[in-house]
């Protein structure tokens, strides 16, 4: 914990007063949360930002797309627009948000739309697609007043729920007890090569209860590089790369490059950054410091979104969830729920 954080400790008191009682309220029924009979699948985390909830919904669209109507919720974060928005042709990252957008652009036949109010936002889904059979919540874990169907709680390797603070002095929204409401935990960003052991201790370390099953996941990277033209990675290796990243923890993926000995300059930006004109000029700018003859630009996913109008020739590397071990076990989980759901309307 460095020295600001220190300070900021008996904040997290406070912190933890006001979303503790607020928990009480909703667990003991004196705050509202509304239930649907539709499937309804939460993918959140306790942790601000950093846990891999995009890959994760992604991951569960592949699953269930074939077989049911998926709609995605979001809130949308940081977009320019208010209300209930359905995603269409004339959306972009500025109006339904940059996640929001990268579901639209690469599932054509989802439904995708954003509304900080939950409850409303599948009222309106089931009123504006009432084809839909499953609806996946995106970081709605906090979201107290919609009662998911299934919760999917997601905490990175590198920073355990359990073994972390309450804002201001950590990374927790609230106290890691609000666990035990997931009936999932996902332990992303894992190793590949995490053994059984490893699993098990931190199993013990997340100390889940009698009704909670524990996974471990990794992120797989494309091989290829895409943009207005694709690029196979091995055919950079050779090249010096500019990274831009406004995404809350890249240090997997400047892991990744550095294991298979690719140079890069790293610009860091905030999460959910909004490129502007000046940041574009300064991007430009460093780009041509860089002297080699064999030189890209190489952003996020979620970046491309918010950057591929405004700076030509920019390659993004789009990543997947990958299970190291039981994501039979993972599947069977979701597909009985909504299965049961289904049939229970």
């Amino acid at each position: 914990m460095n020295f600001i954080r220190k300070i900021a400790f008996p904040f997290s008191f406070l912190y933890k007063g006001i979303t503790s009682l607020r928990n009480y309220l909703f667990d003991n029924n004196f705050l509202k949360s509304t239930e649907f009979d539709i499937p309804t699948i939460v993918v959140g985390n306790l942790s601000v930002g950093g846990t891999g909830k995009t890959p994760q919904i992604e991951y569960l669209i592949r699953l269930l797309n074939e077989k049911y109507k998926v709609a995605v919720l979001s809130r949308g974060y940081k977009r320019k627009s208010t209300g209930f928005v359905i995603a269409d042709d004339n959306s972009n990252a500025e109006t339904i948000g940059d996640e929001p957008y990268q579901y639209f652009q690469k599932f054509k036949n989802i439904t995708v739309c954003v509304d900080a109010d939950r409850v409303h936002g599948v009222n309106q889904i089931l009123i504006n697609r009432p084809k839909t059979k499953v609806v996946l919540l995106d970081d709605a874990f906090q979201h107290r007043k919609i009662k998911g169907g299934l919760n999917i709680l997601l905490t990175s390797f590198g920073s355990l729920y359990s073994e972390d603070y309450l804002l201001p002095s950590g990374n927790l929204r609230e106290s890691s007890s609000g666990a035990k409401r997931a009936q999932i935990i996902v332990v992303t960003k894992c190793p590949e090569k995490l053994t059984e052991n490893q699993q098990l201790e931190i199993s013990k370390k997340l100390n889940p209860e009698a009704n909670q099953t524990i996974f471990f996941s990794t992120i797989s990277y494309d091989s290829v590089l895409k943009g207005v033209n694709n690029l196979a990675l091995e055919d950079i290796d050779d090249a010096e790369i500019l990274l831009v990243t406004g995404i809350a923890n890249p240090t997997p993926l400047l892991n990744y490059l550095k294991n298979k000995n690719i140079k890069c300059k790293h610009l860091k930006f905030n999460d959910h950054h909004h490129f502007t004109n000046q940041d574009i000029t300064i991007i430009k700018k460093e780009f041509s410091k860089i002297t080699s003859n064999k030189k890209i630009v190489l952003t996020t996913e979620k970046d491309y979104v918010r950057i591929f109008a405004k700076l030509p020739n920019v390659y993004y590397i789009a990543i997947k969830t990958s299970f190291i071990n039981h994501k039979t076990d993972f599947d069977n989980l979701i597909n009985t729920y909504v299965e049961s759901s289904t049939r229970n309307r």
